[in-house]
């Protein structure tokens, strides 16, 4: 195995680590990816797209793989270092670049076909990386529990004809991280992490202020040693999102936050009593559903 975590582990330990049923789509994954010959995965320092771009290392070669991040300011930083590290460990060739969100006024504005911007912004980029290079498909790291869920940014893997080999396969999230630890990838565990633009409420305009601040906001409680948080924006309130087994946590732990958070800029700062919920800011959208753009997306 390429990872340092597995060297001194058998085939059979490895595969003893994954059920049956998991194995057998992780060799489905590979029957869809070998006639691919070579490849560019989209990147993200993601469990998904690790998980993917060791799979098609070892079933292409490192020779036949390409990985490709976006570091614009919208992720985490410490998403892209994890991109670096992946690609480090499997000694594959990284390309980074800047798809220009913010320099598009319609993701700006925060309008609700954003993420479907932003996806078509940068496999568009990819797609010119990978012409470049005489590579002709694109591969992302979407899985079979995406399907299920309000997605926008696969109407554009659509419609630039992206490959998806773990939907493909059935993987979903559980059996990925199952997957990723019996693997060695660093990130197996590592909470989900979507663009730092999903936490500012539609129709409030994206900043690098807004984002820089968000992304500062929740590393405070990841260093606090909340295991899972959003930071919500809504301009002068900061709605938090954590698990509902950390609220004590969140309480005992008060003074410190106000501080930190309002040195950040925000006057309010509210514990969302639902909890963590992925994709909450679509569900005021969705609640006054009238046929709009967000249902367009999703045809």
């Amino acid at each position: 195995n390429i990872y340092p975590e597995m060297k001194h582990k058998s085939e059979q330990q490895q595969r003893i680590e994954i059920d049956q049923r998991v194995s057998e789509k992780l060799c489905r994954c590979k029957e869809i990816l070998r006639p691919l010959k070579r490849v560019a995965v989209a990147l993200s320092g993601g469990v998904d797209s690790s998980l993917l771009l060791t799979l098609a290392t070892e079933t292409l070669g490192r020779e036949n793989v390409l990985a490709a991040t976006a570091t614009d300011p919208i992720f985490p930083q410490q998403e892209r270092k994890l991109a670096r590290q992946i690609a480090e460990n499997l000694d594959v060739e990284l390309i980074e670049f800047q798809a220009g969100q913010l320099s598009n006024p319609d993701f700006i504005a925060n309008h609700p076909q954003r993420c479907y911007l932003c996806k078509k912004m940068i496999l568009r980029h990819i797609k010119r990386i990978a012409d470049e290079r005489n590579i002709h498909t694109i591969i992302t790291g979407s899985n079979a529990d995406d399907a299920l869920e309000h997605r926008p940014g696969r109407k554009a893997e659509r419609e630039l004809g992206v490959c998806c080999p773990l939907e493909q396969a059935g993987l979903i999230k559980q059996e990925i991280r199952q997957a990723a630890r019996a693997m060695g990838l660093p990130n197996w565990n590592r909470a989900a992490s979507a663009c730092l633009a999903t936490r500012i409420a539609y129709g409030s305009e994206i900043t690098i202020e807004k984002l820089s601040r968000i992304e500062k906001g929740e590393q405070t409680f990841y260093k606090m040693g909340f295991s899972l948080v959003r930071l919500r924006d809504h301009n002068q309130i900061a709605r938090i999102e954590i698990k509902p087994e950390q609220f004590n946590e969140a309480v005992r732990k008060r003074d410190e936050i106000i501080n930190s958070l309002s040195q950040l800029g925000y006057i309010y700062i509210t514990l969302d009593l639902g909890g963590y919920h992925s994709g909450s800011m679509d569900r005021a959208f969705k609640e006054r559903d009238t046929g709009n753009e967000l249902n367009e997306l999703q045809k």
